[in-house]
């Protein structure tokens, strides 16, 4: 990972160099120098990161290398903090002053000795290499070019090949069962296989989803214990069911089942422990059409859970016609699978046949040649690395891990870093893109290219790791935008042993740094460990960490911390009392306090954190204030204050953090004392904005088209949740968005007809456009434009509007670019294509789907 250590390393010094030198004047020979002999080893760094698998003195130059360039990186932090780089015009205005101040003397001839001492360790590294390797400027000097052909998700994960008969076959063993029994049923398989996308497609049937009243998913990972399991049995039936003890669990999953026919999927099992299996099975109600499925790689467990041989399946390799399907469908997704030059589906049949059949590992290389240039000496170069890692390998499971530390070794170096966070995560743990996206960002992982802003490089990251198959999609929005995601296991297994080896993270959070904190973390790991540059909370969808006051305080010991994310947590004191050091947290560019129980104010050592730039106190209920200092924040790129039900507004100045991107859960101010929604219109490169309104006067005349200049806004969420009062109405139909706008939503409006400016002809680009409870009866005669105006919207949700009338044929005319409809709890839709509209709903999709 050292590649990607230099790239990072590299990236930030350039692009501080570039800004003239006021910020680093006193260091920029060094720096220059250190930056000179750092781009001469990048030729090799990438070879480096392969051979040093083998070689022992070359794995132990560069780990010296990796902590070297580390310490350099936090110097250079510290130069940019000491001269006052942080957007406050009066501190940088003085710069010059305090760098002459007696007291900065000797600090400044430390940091410029130890980078002196740096630059000649380095330089001894590259004469011990020297020998091995030949050294040569890059053609891109000093910029990483390892940008994808992709920089949006490409490939469809929801697509599968070859499981047709599987899951025809499992759905009859479930149709034909005998009713007055408990069916036992298990998928048995090497990794990779499909055992579990198998299982995923018979859970989501529609005819299975209405067969079954009760459909369970749970994910079993080698470290689940029985109550763990029990909850989250439970979660899946809506209960939280915290505080109860084993017996009141097992009870409660009996009563949720008890005269309901119900599937509960076990997936991937392991025969390590299975203590907690006869428990439950002897729990579950028997006599209604019960049926279980057991995902596993050992067949002990398929005996050990009682399933019949009659009721085993055990899925087979893909065909070679199927496996070249997948492939296609993965490497020219972008073309609809469809391989468009010969000269390379010689060579993708050459790789193909050396994938043997294994799904996972079809779409992992697939992923990458999809991510590469469509050339024949590239697909050979790939062809030949390939061969040399399965080179000695013997077993399927050897095959898989060769394919995805190919993978791995072809990544870009920003994205090494970027999939080592994945390290962090326990099992089958769903992660929020949102969290992985931040952290990036936080970190310094994330390039910035062709003037895209940060918040869209971060995201090209995630596509990037998407499209090469090595990051699962688990829940995408009604516009696809992809919400939470997980990794296979045998994706996992691989960054950890990679992430162990390079010091980034591991399990026992000692000597690394990166650290992930959930429910059984061990304060030991902060007491003795302060080289941690990000700390992230892992903890599963459901569940919250218990920490007490005394090991939080303990993270402000870590200086050089740069993400510190506690989010999901619950705290035995007030946060604002437990971050009270958090000024000693100079370095911190990413602070998620999301769902953090109990934060009622921000610490008034905050208003040290000149290196912010990503604030998240997201679904914090209790939070009744911002502090003002916020406003000094410069590089703030992300602002979020999401359902903050007990905040009445935002501090006064919120308009000159011109560098905002995202803006969510503004709640404008009802008088002079706060921020008031004309202050927005400076925010002029903002992306993202939610506005939570529920009073007219948070919005005066004057102020009604603070929104029209925005020309980089894409998406606004307006929120009026417990609003009251028509002028309110009036107000929000009298706002001009801008007329770019990609997305909008709705939520909660108060009025009976759709704003005026919800028309085509007002919102020309609007591609999606989502509308969830509130009062809507109507929509103006503009919304449905006309003979020469048509909405060019792709997707649309309709949710919880009880009152809403509106033809099926018409909104078809009105929208004739439409690809998906998502719409539930809507009685009065009865003319549209969905069944069950009035209740639960579902989706309608127009087919064929057509990729733009």
């Amino acid at each position: 990972m050292v590649d990607a250590v230099v790239t990072v390393f590299l990236e930030k010094t350039l692009n501080i160099l570039e800004e003239k030198g006021r910020t680093v004047s006193d260091y920029r020979k060094q720096l220059e120098d250190l930056q000179s002999e750092l781009k001469l080893m990048q030729s090799f760094l990438k070879d480096a990161e392969r051979q040093k698998r083998t070689n022992e003195t070359l794995r132990t130059l560069v780990a010296h290398l990796r902590e070297l360039v580390y310490e350099a990186e936090d110097i250079l932090v510290d130069c940019q903090l000491a001269d006052g780089d942080d957007g406050n015009e009066q501190r940088s205005s003085n710069a010059w002053l305090s760098r002459l101040h007696p007291a900065r003397v000797p600090l400044q001839y430390k940091k410029s000795k130890r980078l002196q001492e740096i630059n000649e360790r380095i330089k001894k590294i590259k004469s011990q290499v020297e020998p091995y390797f030949k050294f040569r400027t890059p053609s891109n000097v000093g910029r990483d070019n390892g940008t994808d052909r992709w920089s949006s998700p490409v490939y469809d994960h929801t697509q599968v090949v070859g499981l047709e008969g599987d899951k025809r076959k499992i759905k009859e063993w479930l149709f034909r069962s005998n009713e007055s029994q408990l069916l036992i049923m298990a998928f048995v398989g090497m990794g990779g296989l499909g055992k579990t996308t198998i299982a995923q497609e018979v859970f989501n049937d529609k005819e299975i989803e209405h067969r079954f009243e009760r459909r369970i998913w749970v994910s079993v990972s080698q470290t689940f214990t029985e109550e763990q399991i029990m909850r989250s049995i439970l979660r899946n039936l809506g209960d939280a069911s915290v505080g109860d003890d084993i017996g009141t669990l097992l009870r409660k999953i009996q009563q949720y089942l008890l005269g309901k026919r119900y599937l509960i999927v076990m997936d991937d099992v392991w025969d390590k422990n299975l203590s907690w299996w006869d428990k439950i099975y002897q729990g579950l109600p028997r006599g209604q059409g019960g049926s279980v499925i057991v995902t596993t790689r050992s067949e002990s467990v398929a005996k050990r859970v009682q399933a019949r041989d009659d009721k085993t399946h055990r899925p087979e390799l893909l065909s070679p016609d199927n496996s070249w399907l997948l492939f296609c469908n993965v490497a020219f997704a972008a073309n609809d699978g469809t391989c468009e030059r010969p000269e390379l589906e010689d060579v993708g049949k050459e790789i193909v046949t050396k994938c043997k059949g294994l799904p996972l590992t079809i779409k992992a290389v697939g992923g990458l040649l999809l991510c590469k240039d469509h050339v024949y000496h590239e697909w050979r170069r790939i062809a030949e690395h390939f061969q040399d890692e399965l080179r000695g390998n013997t077993s399927e499971t050897d095959n898989v891990m060769s394919s995805l530390q190919l993978s791995y070794d072809e990544l870009p170096s920003h994205l090494k870093s970027c999939i080592l966070t994945l390290s962090l995560y326990p099992e089958d743990c769903v992660i929020p893109k949102q969290q992985l996206v931040h952290g990036w960002i936080g970190e310094g992982f994330v390039m910035w290219r062709n003037g895209r802003s940060a918040t869209e490089s971060g995201e090209d990251c995630f596509s990037g790791l998407t499209n090469r198959c090595l990051i699962e999609v688990v829940d995408k929005t009604y516009s696809g935008t992809i919400i939470t995601c997980k990794i296979h296991d045998m994706v996992r297994d691989l960054v950890i042993d990679i992430a162990k080896k390079d010091l980034f993270s591991n399990p026992e959070g000692l000597n690394c740094r990166h650290l992930g904190i959930s429910g059984n973390f061990d304060e030991k790991q902060i007491k003795v460990n302060h080289k941690l540059r990000g700390v992230v909370s892992t903890t599963k969808t459901g569940e919250v960490n218990k920490l007490n006051s005394d090991l939080a305080k303990k993270f402000t010991d870590c200086k050089y911390l740069r993400v510190l994310d506690i989010s999901k947590s619950i705290f035995d004191a007030p946060l604002s009392e437990i971050l009270d050091e958090i000024a000693s947290l100079q370095h911190l560019a990413c602070l998620s306090l999301s769902n953090t129980h109990p934060l009622i104010q921000f610490p008034r050592s905050m208003e040290d954190l000149h290196n912010l730039q990503i604030l998240d106190a997201s679904y914090c209920q209790n939070l009744k204030q911002l502090q003002p200092c916020i406003v000094l924040f410069k590089k703030l790129l992300v602002l979020d204050m999401t359902n903050c039900g007990s905040l009445e507004c935002f501090p006064k100045g919120i308009g000159s953090l011109v560098k905002l991107e995202v803006l969510l859960g503004f709640k404008p101010a009802r008088s002079n004392n706060g921020c008031k929604l004309s202050e927005v219109k400076n925010l002029t490169n903002l992306r993202k904005l939610g506005l939570s309104l529920t009073r007219g006067d948070q919005i005066e005349e004057e102020e009604l088209d603070s929104l029209i200049n925005l020309s980089k806004l894409m998406s606004i969420s307006i929120n009026c949740y417990d609003s009251y009062g028509d002028d309110l109405i009036t107000k929000i139909d009298a706002l001009t968005p801008p007329h770019q706008l990609h997305e909008l939503s709705l939520q909660f409006y108060p009025g009976k007809s759709s704003p005026s400016w919800l028309s085509p002809h007002k919102l020309p680009m609007l591609r999606y456009m989502s509308i969830c409870s509130g009062n809507l009866v109507k929509m103006q005669e503009p919304f449905w434009g006309n003979e020469n105006t048509h909405w060019r919207i792709e997707g649309l949700m309709l949710s919880s509007l009880s009152d809403l009338d509106m033809d099926w044929e018409v909104l078809q005319q009105s929208m004739p670019y439409l690809r998906t409809v998502t719409a539930n709890w809507c009685p009065e839709l009865e003319s549209f294509a969905i069944e069950d509209v009035g209740f639960r709903g579902g989706v309608w999709m127009k087919t064929p789907l057509h990729r733009t």
